[in-house]
């Protein structure tokens, strides 16, 4: 079976404090995009996991997702058979986009399905909580609010359709440093999350573009100019409004226009700004291309 593993995007995404035990209460609104890793699963007699990847660098024990994700589900289950897994990765990496995070959604689907365990999406979303904050959304995709870690989940009606644009430069930041850019106690420009969500309830597009907004750009892109350089490229050729997805650095713009997307991808490309540019739309859940 193969399996795609969706990207994420944060259309906003609020800090709202420090939690007595060490992690973040956050506010955010995410949405899938059709970029994707893919996840072939097979089974094979031998007990066991064995995991290939297509980059080098990506480790292919436990301490990758995908691999922790198969065996969480296999071990509970007592599953006597092995899993032959191979991870096609395209997502960037560290990127703000959820990649590792769909990769382990991906296994634990595929698992499921492939040796009939029977769980539901809810169950699955349940166990994905155990591997990563992002786990559970990125089982269930689509366009939803996150609150708490990440983990509290309230399904939105679908985005507005739009046209992304995905410019990632050559660098990478992980969780830990979006963090450690982060004053609290200063925040300038806060997200409007439920303008946003009124806007989304609409159809407004151009409402919904108005009000992204992340709260951990400012502190990033100060770290690394070219974030900033990037969405201002974007916006200058054609972008509702451009922003950085997640913990960065990778920079996400909305347009009404393919036509507009597809030129200001050009020019993003032959500014040497962005080591990935990738032109994409909205993910939609149950269309072909998901979990199947």
């Amino acid at each position: 079976m193969r399996f795609r593993a969706m990207a994420k995007i944060n259309l906003a995404l609020d800090v709202l404090g420090k939690r007595p035990d060490g992690y973040h209460d956050v506010r955010m609104i995410m949405q899938t995009i059709s970029m994707y890793d893919t996840l072939t699963i097979e089974k094979k007699p031998e007990p066991g996991i064995s995991l290939s990847v297509n980059l080098p660098f990506v480790p292919t024990d436990e301490r990758n997702l995908v691999y922790r994700a198969a065996k969480l589900l296999m071990d509970e289950f007592r599953v006597e058979e092995g899993v032959r897994m191979n991870l096609a990765k395209f997502i960037p990496v560290a990127a703000g986009m959820a990649g590792g995070s769909s990769d382990a959604a991906a296994a634990l689907v595929g698992v499921n399905r492939i040796f009939s365990l029977g769980l539901s999406t809810q169950e699955l979303m349940e166990r994905g909580l155990t591997i990563g904050a992002d786990v559970p959304y990125c089982v269930m995709r689509g366009t939803a609010l996150a609150e708490g870690i990440g983990e509290k989940l309230t399904r939105l009606p679908d985005a507005p359709d739009c046209f992304v644009l995905i410019g990632k430069p050559g660098i990478s930041v992980s969780t830990r440093q979006a963090y450690e850019s982060l004053d609290l106690s200063s925040l300038g420009e806060r997200p409007d999350i439920d303008g946003m969500m009124r806007s989304i309830e609409a159809g407004d597009l151009y409402g919904m573009a108005d009000r992204m907004c992340n709260v951990f750009e400012p502190g990033i892109s100060g770290r690394f100019p070219v974030i900033r350089s990037i969405r201002d490229l974007m916006e200058e050729n054609g972008a509702l409004k451009a922003v950085m997805s997640g913990s960065g650095p990778t920079v996400f713009g909305i347009f009404d226009d393919r036509e507009k997307m597809k030129k200001a991808a050009d020019v993003l490309k032959h500014s040497g700004m962005a080591k990935t540019v990738y032109g994409t739309a909205l993910f939609r859940p149950g269309r072909k291309e998901g979990h199947q």
